[in-house]
């Protein structure tokens, strides 16, 4: 919290110098220059001053020191101020107060430490996941759900009261495709010996029956009334697809529990239309004119939406079926409370951190489980970003599209390297994009498996006393690590190429390096033999590379506060490396265990810890592990 009090302190200075000067309040900011000869933090008050004034922005900002000065009091976080020429009010930070007031706040409440009452419990839900339950997860689909238990992490450390749904598709022609491959095509609905079954599923059947339509007519024909069945629920050919549904979806979450990922509630696209309330949206949309009934053209026959500046929607098939948009409006509507909930809720078993998950029924169930959110935050890929505005334009008519937001992506590819390393023949590409529809992917388990193994043996070379439990649970948090961070760090408008290699690297921006850097300091604090005290002279530390490591860590709690409200976990992602690079440089220029005052020793013990309780708080929101030894 310290950072922000110095920003708040410089702020309240700023504004009580401009009443005391006579000067018009103006909007300014306060932060961090560009250079560390500047100071610690810079206000740029003087040039909107300037554009009022038609004054020189220098002369401005020489005679607002003049107030500046007798506002600061001795013992506060700010010690100084001093003009730039170029018209910036420079701050200097009072070195030995933000020392004590920041480590005293980490090593006192060193759990909590970088959360923060942003959210004051406001409701709020994250969709993420949505893997259709035909198949098995690839390295695309991590970067979904690594992005969406991310952005749960940070809301929970800011107070928000937040829900978190994973809606599974059981009622669309991927799950189709599967029944008619069991039912009508002659695959065994039992997977060969060592395979898992959304494994078998997705790379066996679901590829195979699509080449199949293409030669067989009569077989594609069965889609459409296997499709209707599922849709209907009611028959024996939807009860086997919901076996079918349950067993992969199952697996599916195997793989996500294994990222670290957690849920609160699973909704099921069948439940949605079975319980009608996709007819009560739709006669809702009709009276209010939100869609029409196509009478001639290519989407003759069909119900669609008008789309603002867009093609025309179809929701409505001329075969009287729903298409996935008209599922999504209603169930948008629910997440945000705009009509009432026709679900009941059963437990669909426990999680990795043993929290309960919850699935929607509409058998006998609790109630009450989910009642709407105040906002909303759908993480699905950028090619969806039509379908989302579409949904938005629908809330905006009906009810409120503001607290309804779509949180884009882009695509996951494999490097050149890495699709080598994994056995797969790309020619002379330089990355692999995937198609779950071809077959052209590599499973999330694949990769995952193929970072521990890595993980393995760099481990046991390391530490060689390890035992297999030891080595086995050291190395599957490395490979966590490895993707976790690699998902996060990127912009979510950028395409990750991700190369295993790179991610595995113990220096540079990797997830293990800066679980190495965590483990470093414990060392440090094992080996100094004596515990890192919760208070010291921390006025002692005023080595230049123990400030600027102070300092990092003193900005936590802004940086949750920032990727909270921007939706960013790059912000996070970002900062963990900044911090873990400030102290590898404060590692090498300063001694701690031989520092042969043992005031100062202590202290740098205490700065070591500190900087390990922020650190390790930062990777736990990423869904990191910090690890004592790696």
């Amino acid at each position: 919290m310290t950072f922000r009090k110095l920003v708040e302190e410089t702020r309240q200075i700023v504004a009580d110098s401009l009443a005391a000067a006579g000067y018009p309040s103006v909007q300014f900011d306060v932060s961090e220059p560009p250079r560390k000869e500047f100071g610690d933090l810079t206000c740029n008050v003087v040039f909107p001053l300037s554009k009022q004034l038609k004054k020189a922005p220098a002369k401005i900002a020489a005679e607002l020191i003049e107030f500046i000065k007798p506002l600061i009091k001795p013992g506060a976080l700010v010690l100084s101020v001093a003009p730039h020429p170029a018209g910036y009010v420079n701050f200097t930070a009072n070195h030995a107060a933000l020392s004590t007031s920041t480590l005293s706040g980490v090593l006192s409440d060193p759990e909590k430490y970088g959360h923060i009452d942003a959210g004051q419990g406001r409701r709020m839900v994250i969709e993420h996941t949505s893997v259709n339950p035909n198949k098995a997860l690839h390295v695309g689909h991590m970067r979904n759900v690594i992005l969406g238990d991310t952005l749960y992490r940070i809301m929970k450390a800011t107070n928000h009261n937040t829900t978190v749904l994973n809606y599974v598709d059981d009622s669309g022609l991927q799950v189709a495709d599967i029944v008619i491959g069991f039912k009508f095509a002659g695959f065994s609905p039992e997977p060969p010996q060592g395979r898992k079954f959304d494994q078998y599923c997705g790379d066996d059947v679901y590829v195979k029956v699509n080449q199949m339509y293409e030669k067989d007519p009569s077989l594609a024909e069965k889609r459409k009334f296997v499709l209707k069945e599922i849709e209907e629920g009611k028959s024996e050919i939807a009860r086997f697809a919901a076996e079918i549904t349950k067993r992969v979806l199952d697996e599916q979450l195997q793989t996500c529990w294994r990222l670290k990922a957690r849920y609160d509630i699973l909704n099921f696209e069948s439940q949605i239309v079975v319980s009608k309330m996709w007819e009560r949206a739709f006669e809702l949309l009709k009276k209010e004119r939100l869609v029409k009934f196509e009478e001639e053209g290519k989407n003759r026959g069909c119900w669609v939406i008008e789309a603002e500046g867009e093609e025309d929607k179809v929701v409505v098939r001329s075969d009287g079926t729903a298409t996935y948009v008209a599922k999504d409006i209603p169930y948008a509507a629910w997440k945000l409370g705009l009509v009432g909930d026709p679900f009941r809720y059963v437990e669909y078993g426990r999680q990795w951190d043993d929290s309960t998950l919850h699935a929607t029924t509409l058998a006998q169930g609790k109630a009450g489980v989910f009642s709407g959110a105040d906002r909303v935050v759908t993480i699905i890929d950028s090619r969806q970003a039509r379908l989302q505005r579409i949904i938005s334009q629908v809330l905006g008519k009906i009810g409120t599209s503001a607290n309804y937001q779509h949180l884009g992506y882009e695509a996951v590819t494999l490097s050149a390297n890495t699709a080598k390393a994994l056995g797969i023949d790309i020619g002379d590409r330089q990355f692999m994009h995937m198609s779950g529809r071809k077959g052209i992917y590599v499973g999330a388990d694949y990769v995952l498996d193929h970072l521990k193994a890595k993980a393995k043996e760099e481990v046991r070379t390391r530490n060689p006393e390890f035992s297999d439990e030891e080595l086995n649970s050291v190395a599957e948090e490395i490979a966590i690590s490895a993707i976790r961070y690699n998902m996060v760090k990127q912009d979510l408008d950028k395409i990750i190429t991700f190369d295993i290699t790179e991610s595995m690297s113990l220096e540079g921006d990797t997830g293990p390096y800066l679980q190495y850097a965590y483990a470093r300091s414990q060392r440090i604090l094992e080996k100094a033999g004596v515990e890192a005290p919760s208070t010291a002279r921390f006025e002692l530390l005023s080595h230049e590379a123990e400030i600027a490591l102070i300092k990092e860590i003193a900005k936590l709690d802004l940086v949750v506060e920032d990727a909270a409200k921007s939706l960013s976990p790059k912000a996070l992602a970002r900062y963990s490396y900044n911090l873990a690079t400030v102290f590898s440089l404060f590692y090498e220029k300063v001694p701690v265990i031989k520092e042969p005052d043992r005031e100062k020793m202590l202290a740098r013990l205490a700065l070591v810890r500190a900087f390990g309780i922020a650190l390790r708080n930062a990777l736990s929101l990423l869904g990191v592990t910090a690890l004592d030894k790696m």
